[in-house]
């Protein structure tokens, strides 16, 4: 009796880490988070919803295709200008990295340079048409410290907590050309990272199996090599940094997508509506003709048409209401900008030369935008600057407090100059000639404006030479 317990009694195994990081690519893979993720960067690259419109009509009955009706498919980019308004205004202009320590200044300086510059620049373009962007440390085989984004589409966070405030380990899954003979397979591959190493999995006959093929062969392997690369090491916190556009991980589209989708539909059916005017209706009365073939080819040829005595032609054609669709298109236009929280410039409410009070309102609902990404990218920097720090301490280059380092965005907003320069002007002795200069709109470079400043206090505390009166030198005597 016993031993038929033991049978009937129900096994229940542990699923294994394979099994776990498969569910994780099964719900991620379908989840609305990355449908959103990439229906994002196609109406960023202006591959609307509009563009794989159909019209249809009804043949004996049956729903079909119709081809022959006019269907222009007009796509407005209103998210890319959005998106690129937002992330130049942000990160156009490259942030200002300080820290107390100079020497470790110094060398974020020297890692943070132009190149990193344009990759921020990608990450706020990636975070924004997908809600967050996902930035990756590592050390290249040279022992150099790089950087490189990812496809958020194509990386699976698993977080310790429903705040999503610490990584416990990240999900890559992506995919890589092969070929079998002449035929080319692409075969998908999977990256499971921790805080100590990372493991890489295969696809196998649809199963995931461990990767035999690559560096680890199937085992855990360090994040990066040491000791000439004697051995592998981990850097102790999972090597992914996340850029969140906003505190839920939203992208910019979320807010006005269905406001594109009216734009679009409206003045495309517009469109359509024009190129039937030319597709009349003929309402024929007493036409002495004998089929309508020759009716429009007598049309066609001679502009005219043969009718009997009390005969006439008249047409239908479709009407269109111009200015309830402007208004409606203007309405439209008006919210993507609300509540895409961008800067109208087709406004006149403020005339062509807007004083500094006006821009700053003109600008408030970006800025607002803007403010959420900022401190989050704030937050990302702190990793960013622990890595290095890090990194240093690996390679034995001194140790550096990574807290004491921080980050300062600056904003490209339009500015009435005038205004600017009078109130520098009027606030002369009130704060510092270095606070007066980095605001001042001619100033790029702060410290460069410094030293020009200081050559020419330096020139005019120096005499002028006299040419032809020099008191040194032996004396000629004319004879």
């Amino acid at each position: 009796m016993e031993f038929l317990n033991n049978i009937l009694k129900p096994v229940t195994q542990p699923m294994s880490q394979e099994d776990i990081i498969h569910s994780y690519i099964q719900d991620f893979e379908s989840s609305k988070t990355r449908k959103d993720m990439l229906t994002g960067e196609r109406y960023y690259k202006n591959e609307n919803d509009i563009n794989h419109r159909k019209l249809y009509k009804y043949v004996d009955g049956s729903k079909v295709e119709d081809t022959e009706r006019p269907n222009n498919k007009l796509s407005h980019s209103f998210a890319k200008l959005l998106v690129d308004e937002k992330v130049n205004y942000l990160l156009g202009k490259s942030p200002i990295i300080a820290a107390d320590d100079e020497t470790f200044q110094i060398k974020l300086i020297e890692i943070l340079d132009d190149e990193f510059d344009d990759t921020i620049q990608e990450i706020g373009i990636e975070s924004s048409n997908k809600g967050i962007a996902w930035l990756q440390p590592y050390i290249d085989e040279e022992g150099n410290l790089k950087f490189e984004k990812h496809d958020s589409e194509k990386i699976i966070p698993v977080w310790k907590e429903s705040s999503h405030k610490t990584l416990e380990a990240i999900i890559r899954v992506y995919y890589v050309e092969t070929y079998e003979g002449k035929e080319r397979k692409d075969i998908k591959k999977v990256e499971y990272w921790t805080k100590d190493d990372v493991t890489y999995y295969t696809y196998f006959n649809g199963s995931m199996v461990p990767d035999v093929e690559a560096p680890g062969e199937g085992e855990p392997i360090g994040h990066f090599k040491v000791n000439n690369g004697a051995e592998y090491k981990g850097w102790g916190r999972v090597p992914f940094i996340p850029f969140k556009n906003n505190t839920r991980e939203l992208n910019d589209l979320t807010y006005f997508k269905s406001l594109i989708d009216d734009y679009d539909k409206n003045t495309s059916d517009t469109s359509n509506t024009l190129d039937d005017i030319a597709r009349f209706i003929y309402i024929l009365k007493n036409y002495s003709g004998t089929d309508l073939g020759e009716f429009l080819n007598d049309l066609k040829l001679y502009k005219a048409i043969k009718v009997d005595s009390d005969g006439g032609v008249d047409k239908l054609s479709p009407d269109i209401e111009i200015e309830a669709v402007e208004k409606h298109l203007d309405r439209i236009k008006k919210d993507v900008y609300i509540f895409g929280q961008g800067v109208d410039m087709d406004t006149d409410k403020f005339g062509n030369s807007p004083s500094g009070i006006a821009l700053q309102f003109l600008y408030s609902a970006l800025d607002l935008k803007c403010d959420q990404m900022e401190r989050k990218f704030k937050n990302a920097f702190k990793s960013i600057f622990w890595f290095i720090a890090e990194y240093f301490k690996i390679n034995n280059q001194g140790t550096h407090d990574p807290k004491t380092a921080k980050v300062t965005f600056v904003r490209s907003m339009i500015i009435n100059e005038t205004d600017t320069i009078t109130n520098i002007r009027n606030s002369k002795g009130i704060v510092s000639d270095k606070t007066l200069i980095e605001h001042h709109p001619y100033v790029s470079d702060v410290d460069e404006e410094e030293n020009r400043k200081k050559e020419e206090r330096m020139n005019q505390l120096e005499p002028p030479l006299e040419f032809g009166n020099s008191s040194s030198g032996s004396e000629v005597d004319e004879e």
